[in-house]
């Protein structure tokens, strides 16, 4: 409530921000539309939707899914671009607000394109998302949950697992229990075969994964899965990569450094907390960040010194709808989810009501 005088009345309210471009990634091309349309309609917005070239038939059936839900006519429309139209009806003002997920170079392209027209631009980008396994943690829990964050979707998540950072005292009994865990995630063919891995998106994708991972070995890292799953992925086609721990490796390495985008698990010994959470802070990119140890109160304490957007003790590699999602440095701007993210997607509005005019 706003201080009042006895003939003026004073408050604000959200209000509908306009007309909404949403920009979508393909790694996950349905569970995304709750971001970038689902959160703006909900907020009173119009939606124009344009999905990833890989994945352009979803925002033809989310808005066929629309009209035959009975939303109103024009209010949420799909549209198909490429990027430099895309880029010039950004440039053009005609938009109150872009809404992008996707690569940081893309979002970078969005915001140089809506530079001095005012339009609002909301970004979730790439992450580099570190994790910390304490001495004091649960391995027998902890190793499944990470190998999941690290392997999942063939590690095409913004908020994959990409670094593992282990207290020295507990490192070894992780990377062998890791080792375990990784070879439960097989590889083969998403159809034919159901496995637990398939391709990652496209032959090029693949050979950026396998160029880091290899580059990282001839600086001093050690892979430590077999070569049966490497063997495999090669006879499947050049899409395929094989999941694959790395240790030994260190922030001097490009691996640990760019997104990778891709099933490796990169595991680098620490000798405590502060080496720790200097390594996590170590990165252009602020996703998500994970701990994982017995010390509830410790872990959350820690928790407040890394730099991420969200943030997990003893979890990981999860986005929930009704809290506010989004990263910080190069992971993007702006939030997503939960009161922060509809907040976002209006604009506030202030009413100062007079009832007499004396």
């Amino acid at each position: 409530p706003f201080p009042s005088d006895d003939n003026i009345r004073r408050y604000a309210k959200p209000v509908a921000g306009g007309l909404h471009l949403s920009i979508c990634a393909w790694n996950y091309p349905t569970a995304m539309l709750g971001y970038l349309v689902t959160s703006p309609l909900a907020a009173g917005n119009v939606v124009i939707f344009k999905h990833s070239p890989q994945t352009p038939l979803i925002a033809e059936l989310a808005e066929e899914a629309f009209r035959a839900a009975g939303g109103p006519e024009g209010v949420f429309q799909s549209l198909h671009l490429d990027h430099p139209d895309a880029e010039r009806l950004i440039a053009s003002g005609a938009f109150n607000a872009v809404n992008f997920i996707g690569s940081v170079n893309g979002g970078r392209r969005v915001h140089a394109a809506a530079a001095g027209t005012f339009t609002q631009v909301h970004l979730e980008l790439g992450g580099k998302d570190p994790t910390y396994v304490r001495s004091d943690a649960d391995l027998e829990a902890a190793v499944p949950l990470i190998a999941e964050g690290s392997y999942s979707n063939a590690g095409q998540s913004c908020c994959s697992v990409e670094r593992i950072y282990v207290d020295r005292s507990i490192h070894d009994r992780f990377v062998e229990a890791l080792v375990a865990e990784t070879a439960k995630w097989g590889i083969g063919h998403p159809i034919g075969e159901k496995p637990m891995v398939g391709p990652v998106v496209r032959a090029v994708a693949a050979d950026a994964i396998r160029g880091l991972t290899e580059s990282a070995v001839r600086a001093g890292a050690r892979r430590l899965m077999p070569q049966d799953g490497a063997l495999k992925a090669a006879k499947l086609g050049t899409a395929y990569v094989a999941p694959e721990v790395l240790t030994g490796v260190d922030h001097t390495m490009q691996i640990m450094r760019d997104e990778l985008f891709g099933p490796v698990a990169c595991v680098q010994a620490v000798g405590g907390d502060d080496e720790a959470i200097r390594l996590m802070n170590d990165s252009d990119y602020g996703l998500s960040a994970s701990i994982w140890t017995r010390d509830v109160e410790r872990g959350v304490a820690l928790l407040d010194e890394v730099e991420a957007g969200t943030v997990y003790l003893n979890r990981c590699d999860h986005a929930d709808l009704y809290l506010p999602w989004g990263g910080i440095k190069n992971s993007g701007l702006g939030r997503t989810n939960g009161r922060a993210g509809l907040i976002e997607a209006t604009a506030a509005k202030a009413y100062h009501v007079r009832s007499v005019i004396a």
